[in-house]
């Protein structure tokens, strides 16, 4: 009886307390809307005929998104209004295509929407010249019945979108969700940084706001990569991730000829002044030759981490069994992508600007635990 009186208990307190914040909610989407009402009201009796003749501006706070909508039908344009702020979003309005475009020369719009059939210019030449002025703003298409086709065309001109007219209130709010989600989305798949898979040499030649992996080799968890030669020996290097978070090579240390070591124990170092890092080895084997040229220019390493940068050789001695461990393609492209959040995050200055970083901090965070796996 006492542990049903209990269970009673926590399901109303569970209820109370869904209904007390589902009530905030409300109440705070109540304000919202009534402050954006308010200003809405304000500002379409401003001027703003200084840089627009028939410009009407409406700016709310916080918005979702900046807005330009262009259309020779006001009745049009005040629907977009009253619609689009009343959601949060920044909306300005212009009657003409020229219009438009003076506006997105001086202001930085999420949005573009462009009729289809305007007597100054038509819609084609208004996403034509939006995404020639600005590449990074999205035009959508309004468009009736009968320029549907014409509509759909201009999407190879660079149009995202097109919206059909009439429309009513929830669907222009529901299309213009999905418009900055679908903004959103692409915009943070350009925010993360290029990988791509590369020759050796290719890597030289890499912008330094992009990374590369090596093309027919296999990279390890302690950012070292192993290429099979023909005579069934592994050359071995530092992969483009670990170059260009360390930046600049002064000396390294390569292993002894005939060192017998094992996978995840240290192979070789490296050093910028009194700071080293330690790379452990993606396979076990006995070393068979190190690259003597680095002696006399360690700046190899950074400069062509995959061609002339390599540091050693081993004759492997359990690559069958070990190999599978290793990441080689795609693979180590979404791997990167990972390490490369993850260095951003745990690291300052940031990549892939930041002249040197803390070794040791480095070591710690992204190869001892390899070597610990």
């Amino acid at each position: 009886m006492t542990a049903l009186l209990i269970l009673v208990m926590f399901v109303a307190f569970a209820g109370i307390d869904f209904l007390v914040r589902e009530s905030a909610h409300r109440h705070r989407m109540k304000r919202e809307r009534q402050a954006r009402e308010a200003v809405l009201n304000l500002a379409l009796r401003l001027d703003f005929t200084d840089e627009a003749k028939s410009l009407k501006r409406v700016e709310v706070a916080h918005p979702k998104a900046c807005i330009l909508a262009v259309d020779d039908e006001p009745v049009v344009l005040d629907s977009f209004r009253r619609i689009l702020v009343l959601e949060g979003y920044n909306v300005d309005t212009v009657e003409t295509g020229p219009e438009a475009l003076g506006l997105v020369q001086r202001n930085n719009y999420d949005f573009v929407f462009t009729d289809m059939k305007m007597p100054d210019m038509s819609g084609v030449e208004v996403v034509k010249a939006v995404k020639h002025l600005r590449p990074d703003v999205d035009v959508v298409v309004i468009t009736g019945y009968g320029t549907i086709e014409t509509a759909v065309e201009t999407l190879q001109f660079g149009a995202s979108e097109y919206v059909q007219k009439p429309f009513t209130a929830d669907e222009l709010a529901e299309f213009a969700r999905k418009l900055l989600v679908k903004r959103e989305a692409r915009l943070d798949a350009q925010r993360q940084p290029t990988v791509r898979i590369v020759s050796p040499t290719m890597a030289e030649s890499i912008p330094a706001n992009e990374f590369c992996v090596p093309g027919g080799a296999f990279i390890a968890p302690g950012h070292t990569w192993a290429r099979i030669e023909a005579n069934g020996q592994v050359r071995i290097g530092i992969d483009d991730f670990a170059r260009k978070a360390l930046g600049s090579v002064s000396e390294v240390v390569t292993p002894s000829h005939g060192l017998t070591i094992h996978r995840g124990e240290i192979l070789f170092t490296l050093k910028h002044g009194s700071e080293s890092v330690h790379f452990t080895a993606p396979l076990s084997g006995r070393v068979t030759k190190d690259n003597e040229s680095l002696q006399s220019d360690a700046t190899q390493v950074s400069n062509s981490p995959y061609d002339r940068g390599w540091i050693c050789m081993i004759q492997p001695s359990d690559l069958i069994k070990e190999l599978p461990d290793l990441r080689i393609g795609k693979p180590v492209v979404d791997w990167y992508q990972e390490e490369i959040k993850r260095l951003r995050e745990t690291q300052t200055p940031q990549l892939p600007d930041n002249a040197h970083i803390d070794m040791a901090a480095f070591e710690h965070q992204f190869l001892e635990p390899a070597a610990k796996a």
